[in-house]
């Protein structure tokens, strides 16, 4: 049985999840307006991730003998100056979830849960991986200036990515 305090932290990191699904959803949308299907493909695929983060947490916080409580999701930012302050936007939030991933697991020790120590690793590991992944795009829009040839062939790099859940 999971604790009280637990299973609310989960049940905010499962709201916080669905928020990154819809922030990266307005962000695709940004990009195809824009005809940057490439970069719209990359944010279609952070949607498919984010939901997985969410089902990962729903589903173990069910095998635990919690219960999942939804709350409101909030409405994300539509608007955007550059493709370049959509990744660094980005990057920020992937910074937030990576504190509160850690909030999550420092309550896990704080319970001394070690099934959701142990489930909370993917979480921190994952977040590396997604900071590292953001932080490359802001690197490389930056060196193109977020326009010209370079932004067509990132445009082209990035249409080439898939969704692959994790089997874990």
């Amino acid at each position: 049985m999971i604790s009280q305090k637990l299973q609310d932290a989960i049940n905010n990191q499962i709201n916080k999840e669905l928020f990154s699904e819809y922030y990266y959803l307005s962000m695709a949308s940004y990009f195809s307006s824009k005809g940057l299907d490439g970069f719209e493909n990359f944010f279609l695929i952070q949607v498919q991730e984010e939901r997985f983060h969410a089902m990962k947490m729903y589903h173990f916080l069910n095998e635990r003998g919690g219960r999942v409580i939804l709350s409101k999701i909030d409405p994300p930012k539509t608007e955007f100056e550059s493709s370049l302050e959509v990744f660094q936007l980005a990057y920020e939030h992937e910074q937030y979830v990576t504190k509160l991933i850690n909030e999550l697991m420092d309550i896990a020790i704080t319970e001394n849960d070690h099934a959701a120590k142990s489930f909370l690793n993917w979480f921190v590991d994952e977040q590396v991986e997604e900071e590292a992944s953001m932080e490359n795009i802001v690197n490389k829009l930056t060196m193109i200036n977020g326009e010209g040839n370079g932004l067509l062939m990132l445009n082209k790099e990035l249409a080439a990515r898939t969704f692959t859940p994790s089997s874990e």
